[in-house]
């Protein structure tokens, strides 16, 4: 029997595949080491295969898109309803290739290597932001112990910790412990010293990426968010519209509705943690710097006018919420329409007329 779907169970060292004919039925069931996948699927006729978006699926989708499959990655959450009975491998990659048959699952774009390049940078620059805090929050913790309290900025604890180390006549702590925190203190300045390594990479190729330049004229995206859109997002086409690229990026609210009540809830919070974070924090700047304006007595137009209103009547977290998600839609103009640039006083116009 020819096999029209596969589903596949990936995994670090053995796979599980599971064929289906075009009627649905099984035709093939094969358990395979991951030095024998690359040939086994070489061996099989051009068919659909479908995943699940894990960590090697990007890769494992380009090597057998070369091979003249077709592939399609779908979310975890979409495959888990299609499980049957006990959760094993074989049921895992039956649920794929059935959940892959449904139209209405949607799907997961594979990311192009570059793409995966840029987001591993990211990662990789958050993973050292992570490091730094933990250092800090262990000197912290270890001075507290001596009745010393730092503050809790990063900047003010390492201009207290270095007031402390440098004063030969403070007696609080002693010469041992001294020379421990010198020590930690040496680490921590190199990862300060990497992370700003980090930033001149990610710097630099914004600035040679002219997409990353449009994205950044938008307010509160700056070169964090354009550079991780692009390494995230992947064809933007696949989105109807801004809404639904919000959406996916969990920030529009829950529904929790019945009987014809309409319950709106909390953000969504889908999709990727770290794009929303980046959004909403750059949210929280434009909502901070039309405050001041409004603080200086300036007198605001537009979008400042419809920012300061929201603040004014839901808070600022939720005004910074409401900047995220208006800027994702334009976001999704920007990245849809290669000759679309970002200028609001043009939106004014557009909206006054």
């Amino acid at each position: 029997m020819k096999i029209t779907t596969l589903g596949i169970d990936l995994a670090k060292t053995v796979f599980h595949l599971v064929g289906l004919d075009e009627k649905g039925h099984d035709v093939m069931k094969k358990k395979v080491s991951l030095k024998d996948l690359a040939a086994t699927l070489q061996n099989i006729p051009p068919c659909r295969i479908a995943m699940e978006a894990c960590g090697s699926a990007s890769f494992w989708g380009r090597k057998f898109e070369a091979m003249g499959h077709t592939v399609i990655l779908l979310p975890p959450q979409y495959v888990k309803p299609f499980v049957r009975t006990n959760k094993n491998d074989w049921n895992d990659a039956h649920a794929i290739a059935e959940a892959s048959l449904r139209p209405s699952i949607p799907t997961v774009p594979i990311k192009t290597e570059e793409a995966q390049d840029l987001q591993s940078l990211h990662r990789g620059r958050q993973l050292l932001i992570e490091f730094r805090t933990a250092t800090i929050n262990h000197i912290r913790g270890i001075l507290a112990e001596y009745g010393i309290v730092l503050k809790v900025s990063a900047q003010k604890v390492e201009q207290e910790l270095a007031q402390l180390l440098n004063d030969a006549e403070d007696t609080r702590i002693s010469p041992f412990l001294k020379e421990t925190l010198r020590t930690m203190t040496t680490e921590l300045a190199g990862l300060y010293d990497k992370v700003k390594e980090y930033d001149r990479k990610i710097e630099a190729f914004a600035k040679e990426n002219p997409l990353c330049q449009r994205l950044m004229t938008v307010p509160g995206v700056g070169i964090l968010t354009a550079t991780v859109l692009l390494a995230m997002v992947g064809d933007p086409f696949r989105f109807k519209n801004g809404r639904h690229f919000a959406a996916y990026i969990g920030l529009v609210p829950r529904q929790h509705s019945s009987g014809g009540k309409n319950v709106l809830l909390g953000i969504s919070k889908r999709g990727d943690t770290y794009l929303r974070t980046l959004l909403i924090h750059g949210g929280r700047a434009v909502v901070r710097s039309v405050q001041n304006l409004a603080s200086s007595g300036q007198e605001l137009r537009g979008r400042n006018a419809w920012i300061a209103d929201i603040a004014l009547r839901r808070g600022y977290k939720r005004a910074a919420v409401a900047v995220a998600n208006k800027n994702a839609r334009v976001i999704w103009v920007l990245l849809t329409k290669n000759d679309a640039v970002y200028d609001p006083t043009a939106l004014r116009a557009k909206k006054a007329a």
